[in-house]
């Protein structure tokens, strides 16, 4: 049995966590017009291989950093290690199909601070079709394709992750949090958990057993909360100065 997400929409919710919190460096991979992004107040980096933004997104960020490019090639460059970045918190909404996620996870959390958190979009699906590995296929709708295998994945191989799973709508949002830079369990194992998995569909594996592995956190008792499982990369207020005009 499917249990739809009905929370508040992921992106206001997504909106209330940047209010709260400023972070050193921010990423977003498959970002398309901005609009996740756009309320973000920290240095920012956008992932996207074809980028459609028709509004102001820079807002009062620092920096913000735009590379339109598939996320694989994006880490292949290693630019991240040339900016000497590390994220405090990045959105992970690419391409929807689990070895595109897996793998956008594993480079992810490479890049990432220990206490940092990453977020991942669309994997509680409410009905069958909005899996399809299959672009042609997908419904108007939404589309979700199979990155629901991410959470009995991590479940699995990372133990030691902190899964937080959040009923925004339309399709959910997971929070992974007590990151650990080092692992390479993931990646060691990444073609044995592709081969594993690519295959299964959500109606083989079963609904049932999907949502019975992890119960919604309700969104607002995060928020309620002071955005706690931010509290250790979130930075403060006086370490950024607002833009000015400098000429009329």
């Amino acid at each position: 049995m499917f249990n739809r997400p009905d929370d508040m929409r992921y992106v206001r919710f997504l909106r209330n966590i940047h209010q709260a919190n400023l972070f050193d460096w921010y990423m977003e991979v498959g970002c398309r017009t901005g609009r996740t992004f756009e309320p973000v107040r920290s240095k920012t980096i956008a992932v996207d291989p074809f980028f459609r933004i028709e509004t102001n997104v820079i807002g009062q960020k620092p920096a913000l950093l735009c590379f339109q490019q598939t996320s694989d090639d994006f880490f292949e460059s290693k630019v991240l290690s040339a900016l000497k970045a590390k994220l405090s918190f990045s959105f992970l909404d690419g391409m929807h199909l689990m070895e595109f996620l897996l793998r956008d996870f594993i480079n992810t959390e490479r890049n990432s601070l220990p206490g940092g958190v990453i977020a991942l979009h669309d994997c509680c699906p409410y009905d069958y079709d909005m899996t399809t590995r299959n672009v042609e296929d997908a419904p108007e709708e939404a589309w979700t394709g199979d990155v629901w295998k991410l959470i009995p994945i991590l479940q699995r191989y990372r133990p030691d992750l902190k899964i937080t799973v959040i009923g925004c709508k339309p399709t959910g949002l997971v929070l992974v949090s007590n990151l650990a830079p080092r692992s390479r369990v993931l990646s060691k194992n990444y073609e044995h958990i592709v081969s594993e998995w690519q295959d299964v569909s959500l109606k083989d594996y079963g609904a049932d057993t999907f949502y019975d592995s992890f119960d919604y956190t309700p969104a607002q008792d995060i928020i309620d909360g002071g955005c706690a499982m931010f509290r250790e990369v979130s930075v403060s207020e006086s370490t950024q100065s607002l833009p000015e005009f400098v000429s009329p």
